[in-house]
């Protein structure tokens, strides 16, 4: 006697079958973006030297409204962060890109080169735009504080209202298509102080900054997820939503 298998079961193995291919190559893709983040990141405390800049032809009107913000912020009177530091740390990466990405302030290593995201967080922040085809190159980097604040303590209400206009304005000139915002700092700077990042983060948010309408997205900030490397997985949620968002957009 010839055996049969019933059409139910025999549907309900290949419905099993696919679901736990997809489930396999979900985790081999998120083990993947674990190691690239990971890789070397806690034995090398040298910070990435970006000195030699890529030199990006901007409009004329670009270039000139970006340093007059510059010149705005250092020539600022009763600034007692920029009494302390070495540095203005403005902005990195490309000018052009339509994805811009804004932290909390800069620490240490940022305050000695004058660039954001140099230090160990910076490497983290690399490989993170890494996992998803992005660089410097493509993004545009900035923070909503210019100047380090002492012992790399999180910048008080006031140096936060002092700085958001230039950072807004920061916004307008670049007008990126795409806004990610890194950290609870920038978020409620950016987006208010009634909101939390673990309810926040996620999702997409509709804002205009002055002339500029752009898609925000919060997720953590790369110094909180090497203090808290569980949430890395949440930040990979939110890395693959950018990717989607800048395909979508044609970016």
């Amino acid at each position: 006697m010839t055996n049969k298998i019933c059409p139910v079961m025999l549907i309900r193995v290949l419905l099993f079958i696919k679901m736990l291919k997809k489930n396999i190559f979900n985790k081999i893709k998120l083990i993947e973006y674990y190691k690239l983040i990971n890789y070397n990141l806690i034995y090398n405390n040298i910070a990435i030297n970006r000195y030699k800049k890529d030199i990006f032809e901007i409009s004329e009107d670009k270039a000139k409204n970006l340093e007059l913000l510059k010149n705005s912020i250092k020539n600022q009177k009763n600034c007692n962060l920029k009494k302390q530091a070495k540095n203005i740390v403005f902005s990195d990466g490309n000018p052009k890109s339509k994805i811009m990405l804004v932290g909390e302030a800069p620490g240490a290593s940022e305050d000695e080169e004058g660039l954001p995201f140099v230090g160990r967080a910076g490497k983290l922040l690399d490989k993170m735009l890494a996992a998803i085809n992005l660089d410097r190159k493509k993004v545009y980097i900035s923070n909503i504080i210019n100047y380090r604040p002492p012992e790399n303590r999180r910048p008080t209400d006031e140096e936060i209202k002092k700085y958001l206009p230039f950072i807004t304005k920061h916004i307008e000139i670049i007008k990126p298509k795409i806004l990610i915002l890194l950290g609870s700092t920038a978020m409620n700077a950016l987006i208010g102080n009634d909101v939390v990042i673990s309810k926040m983060r996620g999702n997409w948010i509709e804002k205009e900054f002055g002339n500029c309408k752009t898609s925000v997205i919060i997720t953590f900030h790369p110094a909180f997820l090497m203090r808290q490397p569980a949430q890395k997985k949440m930040s990979w949620i939110d890395l693959k939503m950018i990717r989607d968002k800048k395909t979508k957009l044609k970016i």
